[in-house]
């Protein structure tokens, strides 16, 4: 799942309406009954009163008092209250008045015992209040507490419990809570986990599945300004064993606006579960929890987070996923927080009945932008929510009643119905668009068709509207050309510039090249990706369209047409963007996505000269990462084709990293990576290159045009980033990772030697304490206190 800005502004927006206070909240109504017990109880801090002295609330006060000498079992902080009960052989209610209407914490208390002639066991009854049906045909084997979140718009709550079906049938509880909550405790907006808007959350009733304080301890009632009981996490948790649990003992850092006391308690946030801390480009690491709920409902999940763990600003990014749903992409609270650390904060997000299994499964990963595999999660809420089915339904009225109740149940079916005639009439209108999509245009042009392709969707442009954009593929509109084919430049009738790719017919790999770069450029969304606008496969015809990138390649900037020359800055710059979208490809999944055919015709260049990685046709989706290697036919560029992939024809990610070697050298030297023209032992520009890193003259190389002003230790380092990517062996070679960091160090170099601000630069850099350690085998990299910190719209770049 991808998340982009407006999706941030969005999440932001979700906790806005929280009001800053710390003060502890105090119910206008904080009803606490021990039922069944002659005296009250001292549960913690809070006196149940008993029931007996509320014998006025009781609809039939011959109900039977119940107690029991049996203990309800597991340890629990409401043992006390399990010990009496109120029987009910026939339906009963308890009268409460409601000084404040609004939202409302329902808690029923059970424990089922023998009590004489009585067997509680066997108890079946549902529990409802005049508006809401909170259990129905509920049965109790063991001590529970049921929590329920309503809206209570009446000045009296009339709690009733019926006895089920049979004459000889019961209904009981041990005791009840009806306390008053923040009306704004559940905000009115959500994202689904099909990351779609949801409205509506402040009228719906919830009854309480999961509190869990993750990576803490148990939490008893006191510890909640709410009175809200949260459980440890540990026995939800797959494998613990990628995980530690990190306390915090600083000040919490609430921000206006943002999460309260109210919204978990302090040591929930001040506790966390992060991911065993490593370097390595280990996709596979995570932490997930499986949680049982009832399929078919509707569940409101609610992520707690507070970055405890880190040292400084921007050094934590992670994904969350709700099973296949990938709902926090990227995920930054510093960015969202002002660059705060230890500021609580909370998210919350929708499942639909239609897509709830009966066992969620919620992951927390590492991002493929951090270069340090690390997550957290502070706490988590499920909330089952009303959908009129199940647990909580709306409970029918009774045959009789006033003209006021009979106005209330006439607007009811009334309002029913609309809402059903409206539904069908959507549903129709949906249905037919679908159906006529493959006639109609999807797009306010009319240019692009939305159909499903290898499980992914993409457009699919009508021949001839691909042939109106590049006037018939006229050559004066020809920007490039390659194995696979031509490509033209082309404007939409919306006046929107694309690149269209035409695959050559006689181009042996082109089917399979054509299908390889649909499929993962529509998984793919980076800011250092070209993005793949849609395909065209009409008569036997294989066009892919892309974004435009107005200044073409990066090969066209470097040599061989008389363009202003690149200045060391812009080339830097250039070659970490490109970095980046390798780097993403090597670790956005469980499997690595290896390009094949890095090279510098392959790196495209927006207006602002932002660099994306191209070309995508050779690209071959690894093994799993446990496994050390991928066996092809040796496909690539020549003069790019790293030594040891042709030798074993063994692809590895370090087969990439070779070839971005190549490139770095072509930057840093304005030639080709093979050229025809020179003497045979300089035609092969690695070779070249590395004969001269090797005699310490690197700078006898560097493009003339730019070497004047080029700072010594920027290319010293950019130097050494050459001499590891070009190593012989793969194993030598460093990971597109710390490539980039060392690249990134090369530019704050230079930046500092040439009094350049770094605001002044797109690439954002930040000095933050080490987060990857400096390989010292085999002449490794020796890394930085540099740490890759992108711009918003990279760090919420949108996935498919």
């Amino acid at each position: 799942m991808a998340m982009g800005i407006p999706a941030l502004a969005f999440l932001v927006s979700l906790t806005a309406s929280i009001p800053w206070c710390f003060c502890a909240f105090t119910p206008a109504d904080n009803y606490l009954i021990d039922c069944g017990s002659p005296t009250d109880t001292t549960i913690g801090s809070r006196s149940f009163v008993a029931d007996l002295s509320l014998s006025s609330t009781l609809t039939t006060p011959e109900n039977i008092l119940a107690s029991t000498t049996r203990s309800p079992g597991a340890s629990s902080p409401a043992s006390a209250l399990y010990q009496t009960a109120r029987v009910f052989t026939g339906p009963s209610s308890y009268s409460l008045s409601i000084k404040a209407q609004g939202r409302h914490f329902i808690r029923l208390y059970f424990f089922p015992f023998a009590y004489g002639s009585y067997n509680l066991t066997a108890a079946a009854f549902t529990v409802s209040t005049q508006d809401l049906a909170l259990l129905n045909n509920f049965r109790s084997n063991s001590s529970s507490m049921k929590e329920f979140l309503v809206n209570i718009a009446r000045d009296t709550l009339i709690l009733s419990f019926a006895p089920s079906g049979r004459s000889s049938s019961l209904a009981f509880v041990n005791a009840i809570e009806v306390v008053s909550a923040p009306d704004d405790l559940i905000i009115d907006r959500a994202q689904t986990v099909r990351m779609q808007s949801y409205q509506g959350l402040s009228a719906q009733a919830f009854e309480t599945i999961y509190h869990l304080n993750v990576g803490g301890q148990e939490l008893l009632p006191d510890a909640d300004v709410l009175w809200r009981s949260w459980d440890a996490d540990l026995r939800f948790l797959m494998d613990a064993t990628s995980t530690e649990t990190s306390n915090f003992s600083g000040g919490l850092n609430f921000l206006e606006g943002e999460a309260t006391e109210e919204s978990a308690p302090s040591i929930v946030y001040a506790t966390a579960r992060e991911l065993v801390l490593t370097n390595t480009s280990d996709t596979m690491i995570n932490m997930t929890w499986k949680l049982k709920v009832d399929a078919g409902f509707s569940y409101l999940m609610r992520f707690h987070f507070c970055d405890i763990v880190s040292l400084a600003a921007d050094e934590l990014y992670f994904d969350v996923s709700v099973g296949n749903w990938h709902i926090l992409t990227d995920f930054d609270l510093s960015s969202i927080l002002h660059r705060e650390l230890a500021a609580p904060y909370f998210v919350d997000f929708v499942i639909k009945a239609s897509d709830t299994p009966d066992e969620l499964s919620i992951s927390v990963t590492p991002s493929a932008l951090s270069f340090v595999r690390n997550g957290i999660l502070n706490g988590l809420e499920i909330l089952k929510m009303n959908f009129s089915v199940g647990s909580v339904i709306v409970v029918p009225p009774p045959p009789s009643g006033s003209k006021k109740n009979s106005g209330i149940v006439a607007g009811s079916v009334i309002g029913s119905v609309a809402i059903f005639v409206v539904a069908s009439v959507v549903l129709l209108v949906v249905l037919r668009r679908r159906k006529t999509r493959s006639k109609k245009p999807v797009d306010s042009i009319g240019t692009a068709f939305f159909s499903e392709k290898n499980g992914q969707f993409s457009y699919r442009f009508p021949l001839v509207e691909l042939q109106g954009a590049t006037n018939n593929f006229d050559d004066s509109l020809l920007i490039g050309f390659g194995g696979f084919g031509r490509v033209y430049k082309g404007v939409l009738r919306n006046s929107t510039k694309i690149a269209v790719k035409r695959g050559n017919s006689v181009h042996n790999q082109g089917l399979k090249e054509f299908h390889t770069e649909i499929e993962l450029l529509s998984q793919l969304r980076h800011r250092h990706l070209v993005c793949l606008i849609g395909f065209c496969d009409e008569k036997n015809e294989m066009i892919l369209v892309y974004e435009y990138m107005e200044s073409g390649t990066l090969k066209r900037h470097l040599y061989g047409l008389d363009l202003p020359p690149l200045s060391w800055k812009q080339r830097l710059e250039i070659c970490i963007g490109a970095g980046r979208g390798i780097h993403y490809l090597h670790t956005s999944s469980t499997k690595a996505i290896i390009h094949r055919d890095v090279k510098s015709a392959n790196i495209l260049l927006d207006e602002n000269l932002l660099a994306k990685v191209s070309d995508f046709g050779l690209s071959r989706t690894g093994q799993e990462l446990d496994q050390s290697h991928v066996s092809t036919e040796v496909k690539g560029s020549f003069g790019y084709l790293d030594p040891e992939y042709i030798r074993t024809q063994r692809l590895t990610e370090k087969s990439d990293v070779y070839s971005f070697g190549v490139v770095l050298l072509e930057v840093l030297c304005g030639r080709p990576a093979v050229d025809p023209s020179l003497s045979i032992e300089d035609i092969n520009l690695a070779e070249w290159g590395m004969k001269w890193l090797e005699k310490g003259e690197l700078q006898r190389i560097v493009d003339l045009r730019i070497a004047e002003t080029m700072s010594s230790a920027s290319l010293r380092k950019f130097g050494e980033t050459i001499e590891h990517c070009l190593a012989d062996c793969g194993i030598a070679r460093p990971t597109m990772a710390e490539v980039v960091l060392n690249l990134e160090h090369a530019l704050k170099l230079h930046l500092h030697d040439a009094g350049i601000s770094e605001i002044d630069s797109t690439v954002r850099i930040a000095e933050t304490s080490p987060m990857v350690q400096g390989i010292e085998a085999d002449g490794g990299l020796s890394l930085h206190n540099t740490n890759e910190i992108e711009d918003e719209s990279l760090l919420f770049s949108l996935r498919v």
